[in-house]
C-alpha cells in the first residue's frame, strides 16, 4: 500500500522511455532529514501563502519549473539557471528550469507539470531525471507580464548529475547556490523596478536573483523556518529593460 505522502500518476512505461515519460511520482519518503521542512510547508501551503498574482480562472499558459535540492560541498544547495542575455524576454535573468507544458507531457490537473518540469530541466540543463526525487508540488502561480500560469515541482536531487547549459542561445549558464548563501541577510536585498513592483532579491553567484524565482524561494525560506532577519531596506533599483 502506498503511503499517504506518495502520489502516483499514469501508467508504466517501458524501460527504455525517458524518467518524464514514465509515472510522475511525487514522495517525500526517504528525504534528508534537512529537507523535512520543506515537504511539510509545502503539504499546506496555499497560493496567497507564495505570491499576490494567482492564476486567472481561465487563460494562461501552462507551465512548470523545477525547484531542485542537492547537497553539495557546503550543504544543501539550488540548482539556477540564466538566462541567455540575448533572449527578448527576461535576459540575462537567473531563474529555476523550467518552460511550458506540451501536448505530450499529459493534463496539467495531473501528471503534465511534473513531466514538463522534469523534461524541461534534461532540455536546460542536461541533468539526468532519473536521479531526481520530486516530493511535492506547490500551487500554481502567476506572472502577468508573461501570462505563464506557472506550477512549482519541488525536487531532492538523489542522484547528481553533470549540468551545464545545453542550448547557449538560451542558457549562458546553470548553476548551484548554497542555501547558506541564501540565506545570509549579506546576499539578500529588496529590487525597486520602474513599474513599481517591489520584492525580494538574491545578491548569489555573481548574478541578482530578482523576480518570481526570488520570490517563490523566499517564501520557502521563510515558511521553512530558515529565514535569517534581514535588512528590507537595501535596495537594488532595476530598470525597464529588465
Amino acid at each position: 500500500m502506498r503511503s499517504a505522502r506518495e502520489q502516483q500518476y499514469g501508467k508504466e512505461a517501458d524501460a527504455g522511455e525517458p524518467a518524464f515519460g514514465r509515472e510522475a511520482t511525487v514522495t517525500a519518503e526517504g528525504l534528508p532529514e534537512w529537507l523535512d521542512p520543506v515537504a511539510r510547508v509545502a503539504a499546506t501551503l496555499k497560493p496567497p501563502q507564495l505570491s499576490r498574482y494567482l492564476p486567472p480562472e481561465s487563460g494562461g499558459r501552462q507551465s512548470a519549473v523545477l525547484i531542485l535540492f542537492g547537497h553539495g560541498p557546503r550543504g544543501p544547495e539550488l540548482l539556477l539557471m540564466e538566462r541567455a542575455g540575448t533572449l527578448r524576454s527576461h535576459a540575462g535573468q537567473p531563474s529555476f528550469p523550467g518552460g511550458a507544458l506540451d501536448p505530450e507531457d499529459g493534463d496539467p490537473e495531473g501528471p503534465g507539470p511534473v513531466r514538463a518540469a522534469l523534461r524541461e530541466a534534461q532540455e536546460e540543463t542536461g541533468l539526468d531525471p532519473s536521479g531526481v526525487q520530486v516530493f511535492a508540488v506547490l500551487p500554481r502561480l502567476y506572472i502577468p507580464v508573461s501570462g505563464f500560469v506557472v506550477t512549482p515541482v519541488l525536487g531532492w536531487w538523489r542522484r547528481p548529475s553533470p549540468v551545464g547549459a545545453v542550448d547557449q542561445a538560451e542558457t549562458a549558464r546553470v548553476f548551484t547556490v548554497p542555501v547558506a548563501d541564501l540565506t545570509n541577510p549579506a546576499h539578500r536585498v529588496t529590487t525597486r523596478h520602474p513599474s513599481g513592483h517591489i520584492g525580494p532579491a538574491f545578491l548569489v553567484e555573481n548574478a541578482l536573483v530578482w523576480g518570481f524565482t526570488a520570490g517563490v524561494i523566499d517564501r520557502i525560506l521563510h515558511y521553512a523556518g530558515w529565514e535569517i532577519p534581514w535588512d528590507r531596506d537595501k535596495a537594488v533599483p532595476l530598470d525597464w529593460r529588465s
